[in-house]
């Protein structure tokens, strides 16, 4: 169905897609037959939408941009996986979104109020939540995870399986092999943990006695004296009434493929921390 759309006539739009009232579909774009563009969709010109995909109400999808084809992965064999891209996302000149597989999830998320800008990889089976940035050239394999209002910077490497964590902060060209902790802050090829994200807490209203509580939490994970478990131990004893300190503890519990991004031997990671506290 088309409703109120308004479609290039060098458009070509598959019968069976699904158009919301108000979607723009730009010259020389191609719509496939499993796709829905809910209200408001700008498709600007040059856009491939192939397989099951979904768009979000105003969305914004720039030239040259391939969303929902099948991914780069060997054992595909055509299964009807899925792709959604959430409200008000925008996806920026020659990004490419490749649907999920059946030896994953099935589906490649992006949620809404991201920013994907230019030349950005999202691999099958990645799951991107809101808010997040991908500045330019960011490159993700299959099966990553990344937060709530993360930003990667520009031509990061995220290794397949990895997960970032909410407000974290990739620095860019980067190579990231394992889990980086909600709010903290990595760099490096290989990435190394440099402290916490203050400007990115700063932003996203984390007041001071938040962010100092974190900080405190953080020097005792990673700058302090014994091994690792019982240092996290005691942060859990410690800090069990704390929310966001809690997230922190559960997100390295959780069980992980890839292993958690350490602070470098060779950094001085409460440098980094401290830095507009």
């Amino acid at each position: 169905m088309t409703g109120l759309a308004r479609v290039h006539p060098t458009a070509l739009v598959s019968p069976g897609a699904r158009l919301g009232a108000g979607v723009e579909i730009g010259p020389f774009c191609h719509i496939g037959p499993d796709v829905t563009l809910r209200d408001g969709v700008r498709v600007l010109s040059h856009v491939v939408i192939d397989g099951i995909t979904e768009i979000g109400a105003g969305a914004v999808l720039y030239p040259f941009c391939t969303i929902g084809l099948p991914p780069q992965d060997l054992k595909y064999k055509g299964e009807p996986t899925r792709t959604e891209i959430g409200p008000r996302t925008q996806i920026r000149e020659h990004c490419s979104i490749h649907r999920g597989t059946v030896t994953g999830t099935g589906i490649t998320k992006i949620g809404a109020d991201c920013l994907l800008m230019a030349v950005t990889h999202v691999a099958h089976d990645c799951e991107i939540g809101d808010g997040v940035i991908c500045a330019n050239n960011v490159v993700m394999g299959g099966h990553v995870t990344i937060g709530d209002n993360a930003v990667i910077g520009g031509a990061a490497a995220l290794h397949q399986f990895v997960r970032i964590g909410r407000c974290a902060m990739v620095g860019g060209v980067s190579g990231v092999e394992a889990d980086v902790i909600p709010f903290g802050s990595v760099l490096g090829n290989r990435a190394r943990l440099v402290g916490l994200n203050i400007i990115g807490l700063k932003r996203r209203g984390f007041d001071a006695a938040a962010r100092h509580r974190i900080r405190a939490a953080f020097r005792r994970l990673f700058t302090g004296e014994g091994v690792f478990a019982a240092r996290l131990a005691a942060v859990r004893g410690e800090h069990a009434a704390d929310p966001l300190v809690m997230e922190i503890v559960r997100f390295i519990e959780t069980p992980s493929r890839r292993g958690l991004v350490r602070v470098s031997l060779t950094r001085d990671a409460d440098t980094e921390a401290d830095v507009a506290a």
